[in-house]
């Protein structure tokens, strides 16, 4: 019986994940004028929490500006905002028993967006995400025993950028003709201050 639960259960998640389908074939969700200026990631702090398979700060950082760069990079506008990505702690789930004992791998990231012509950060905090796996029929009785460690690393770094993107749209203030102005101006501002002589 508890097979044929097992079996079950994972049948109904491949059809659910089939039924979503990647959302990255569809046209991105607008928000303003943006383009992908530079895309940083820094992982030499990252810190494997609890049971946890081992990656390097080498390998998150390539696999997150993978997955910004496929999801932001879809966007033409003209004007250039870079992102930057702090990596601060992940677990790669280990095997387990399957919906007895079956870890969930995640992943912690820290956020900041640049405007670039303004050469200033527009985000007032930096944003902070955890991230979880998808649900799909590899991952419902638990990662550890259904991927590799590198297929859990692109599920999350998929899922971070979906998440980073999903957090542009929902400040698409940022990116209105003045909110660019007003950022222009306190560049200027703060600009002449700089070439102003020092008094005597």
């Amino acid at each position: 019986m508890a097979m044929r639960n097992i079996l079950a259960w994972i049948a109904v998640a491949t059809m659910l994940t089939a039924c979503a389908g990647n959302d990255l074939n569809q046209p991105p969700k607008e928000f303003g004028d943006f383009a992908l200026g530079y895309n940083i990631v820094v992982a030499k702090n990252a810190k494997p929490v609890g049971p946890s398979r081992q990656a390097t700060a080498e390998e998150w950082e390539t696999v997150l500006k993978e997955a910004i760069a496929a999801r932001l990079g879809r966007y033409e506008g003209e004007k250039l905002y870079h992102i930057g990505v702090g990596v601060d702690a992940y677990a790669l789930a280990v095997p387990g028993v399957p919906l007895v004992l079956s870890p969930k791998s995640v992943l912690v990231v820290t956020v900041n967006v640049w405007d670039d012509t303004a050469g200033r950060k527009i985000n007032a905090e930096p944003k902070q995400f955890t991230v979880f796996e998808q649900l799909s029929g590899s991952t419902v009785v638990g990662s550890g025993l259904t991927q590799s460690r590198e297929q859990q690393m692109a599920n999350l770094a998929s899922n971070a950028a979906r998440l980073i993107n999903e957090w542009l749209v929902e400040n698409e203030a940022w990116f209105t003709p003045e909110a660019v102005g007003a950022r222009a101006a306190l560049a200027a501002v703060a600009g002449a201050a700089a070439d102003a002589p020092a008094a005597n």
